[in-house]
């Protein structure tokens, strides 16, 4: 922008902080700061073997793997000049070494332009399908289609595939799924096509409830998937019971912040799946959950970040 000012013309301030890709955990972590809406240009989630098909644009594959970005993207009412130095300060306090570049971004634009990034993705035996993308799924393979909108939930980030990974595990045929800050739906509509008989799927943001919603329908699942809005677990229903699986994939705090419920909507042998959880603060996580009565089952990782899985019990 020519300006720093507020602008009031439709168009939205994108703030792009490129690093090396050691560093990009901490860079992600700093950028959180502003908005919960990154974009992160991760080389490492490029690698064609994981992708289907020859779908990925040559111009991604070709790019610099040393190097990665996030991005946020500021509305047109609000203070990118006061973001700006706010990620400065945050970079040098952490000793992160940040490009930063800015740019004008009109919002149908952005609504929009992610869709050249976004291709089919395989994690087990499900595959992640845009829903604009024609794909033949394979032997055994089961297909969710997405259109995540402007809610998180694109299938293509660490923190979403860990509890794919862990559903493919823990899901029985018929069970009961509860999917706390579901984002565009797509664990609960994982759940049910994996065989779950119910799926409640909440979230705080009317519009991720309603792009779920869409991507019931799409997937086909809306006999057994339903989304509504709750405040984490505030307006979540028990009727028919309590859950076999809960899904929670926000972030470190807010997982603390619900420990001392979760396990009052567990069924007997439930599990809680908890992801969005920056590795180094899992343990942190895990006393927490530990401390109102549950038990650590399973832990894993997948570049820097970190799913738990806990059941019943006092803990260790």
């Amino acid at each position: 922008m020519s300006s720093m000012e507020k602008d009031s013309s439709g168009c939205w301030t994108r703030i792009r902080v490129s690093t090396k890709v050691e560093q990009l955990d901490r860079l992600s972590a700093i950028m959180c700061m502003t908005s919960d809406n990154l974009m992160i240009e991760d080389p490492r989630d490029m690698d064609p073997s994981i992708y289907c098909g020859e779908l990925v644009d040559e111009r991604i594959l070709k790019a610099d793997k040393t190097r990665a970005a996030v991005s946020v993207f500021i509305p047109p009412d609000g203070d990118p000049s006061g973001e700006l130095e706010l990620i400065g300060e945050r970079l040098a306090e952490a000793g992160v070494e940040g490009e930063i570049e800015l740019c004008e971004v009109r919002e149908d634009d952005w609504a929009n332009s992610w869709k050249d990034y976004y291709k089919p993705r395989k994690i087990g035996k499900i595959v992640v399908v845009p829903q604009w993308e024609e794909y033949t799924p394979g032997v055994g393979e089961i297909i969710l289609k997405m259109d995540p909108g402007m809610a998180f939930g694109t299938g293509t980030h660490e923190t979403t595939i860990l509890v794919i990974k862990l559903l493919q595990k823990f899901t029985r045929p018929g069970c009961r799924v509860l999917d706390v800050g579901c984002g565009s739906g797509i664990l609960a509509i994982c759940a049910a096509l994996l065989g779950a008989g119910v799926c409640r799927a909440y979230d705080i943001d009317p519009l991720a409830v309603r792009v779920a919603k869409e991507n019931i329908g799409h997937n086909g699942v809306g006999d057994r998937v339903s989304c509504n809005i709750s405040d984490l677990l505030t307006d979540v229903s028990l009727e028919g019971g309590g859950y076999d699986i809960i899904c929670a994939n926000i972030v470190a705090d807010v997982i603390i912040r619900m420990a001392a419920d979760a396990a009052g909507f567990m069924n007997k042998g439930g599990v809680l799946l908890a992801s969005g959880i920056i590795s180094e603060r899992a343990g942190e996580v895990a006393a927490e959950l530990v401390r109102h009565g549950l038990c650590e089952l399973e832990r894993i990782h997948d570049n820097g970040w970190c799913a738990l899985v806990f059941g019943e019990g006092k803990g260790a």
